[in-house]
């Protein structure tokens, strides 16, 4: 495994990072199992939220956590903010809460839920422009300083909110933001699978470059596009279609494809797309959600492909010499 540094944190953040959406304690003996062949081969960072599996997932990891006894021994990224779901799972995204009383509202629940006293990484799953970016950042160094968790950060936000919140921390002497969690892919979108998410385009690559801000890249597989489950021709997900179904995608598949096999005979296509956003320049970390964990142990695989300038180009298009 391979690590990457964030501030205010002791340990470094495995690039593999464990999505945990679909956890629930129903399916306790497949997440732990999953969860201890995870640490077994170097992985510590967990991702949850307190909208996942309405809960459940914070469940499960704290059921996870209280018997393996080793919650100093993982990074924990937790959320606040998402806009409201109803008790049936649906979503309202009319209906924000994205504001210093829903952070705070929510970072007790998951605290109480998990059973743990901190969390490593706070991040704001949304953003609402509606809200000053000054309200935001003083209500997460307030927590932070209270030591609810060591380092905070955003989820789905724009470069420009970003850069203001960086310059606004900055006069204020604040830790400022440790991460950011977009979701960067091999494979672009032709509209968000959900609104109010962020898919990083050339330029706001280029600020990340630019920044080095770290980014946990969530749907860093696009949600299965590159595992062979989908052809032109197939479609089984309207929903993956509608977001991932292109040309140019297409296109991504077949260079991903061919540098696989010139990588190692051991390869797939959906080993080349992960490692496409492990070797971005700049620090980078991919939540997976395997649901097994077979799919776990071949992911971890990427990990060790490295990819050049040159061949990161060639795979996302925007140039044909390899």
């Amino acid at each position: 495994m391979k690590y990457i540094s964030i501030p205010g944190l002791e340990r470094g953040c495995s690039q593999l990072v464990i999505g945990t959406s679909l956890f629930t304690p129903e399916r306790k003996d497949v997440v732990f199992e999953m969860l201890d062949a995870y640490v077994e081969n170097g992985g510590n960072t967990l991702d949850t939220s307190r909208i996942y599996s309405l809960g459940k997932s914070e469940q499960a990891l704290a059921m996870w956590l209280k018997g393996r006894r080793n919650r100093d021994e993982m990074v924990i990224i937790s959320k606040c903010c998402h806009h409201y779901i109803d008790e049936n799972g649906c979503h309202h995204p009319d209906q924000q809460r994205v504001s210093p009383e829903y952070i705070r509202q929510d970072l007790q629940e998951s605290l109480a839920r998990m059973q743990v006293d901190y969390f490593d990484i706070c991040l704001l799953h949304r953003d609402d422009l509606r809200v000053p970016v000054s309200e935001l950042m003083d209500a997460l160094q307030e927590h932070k300083d209270a030591g609810l968790y060591k380092a905070y950060g955003v989820s789905n936000w724009s470069t420009e909110r970003m850069t203001e919140a960086i310059a606004y921390c900055a006069t204020k002497g604040y830790a400022g933001l440790a991460a950011n969690s977009p979701s960067l892919s091999l494979a672009k979108v032709n509209e968000p699978r959900w609104i109010g998410c962020v898919y990083p385009d050339a330029d706001y690559i280029q600020w990340h470059k630019q920044t080095q801000l770290a980014m946990f890249s969530w749907a860093a597989q696009a949600s299965g596009f590159f595992a062979g489950l989908y052809t032109p021709e197939v479609i089984p997900n309207p929903d993956i279609a509608r977001v991932y179904y292109s040309e140019a995608n297409w296109e991504r598949f077949r260079r991903a494809k061919e540098m696989a096999v010139l990588k190692g005979r051991q390869y797939t296509t959906n080993h080349i797309a992960l490692a496409y956003v492990l070797n971005q320049p700049y620090p980078t970390c991919a939540v997976i959600g395997p649901q097994k964990t077979e799919e776990l142990l071949d992911s971890i695989m990427a990990v060790d492909i490295q990819l050049t300038e040159q061949e990161l180009m060639w795979l996302d298009l925007e140039t044909n010499v390899l």
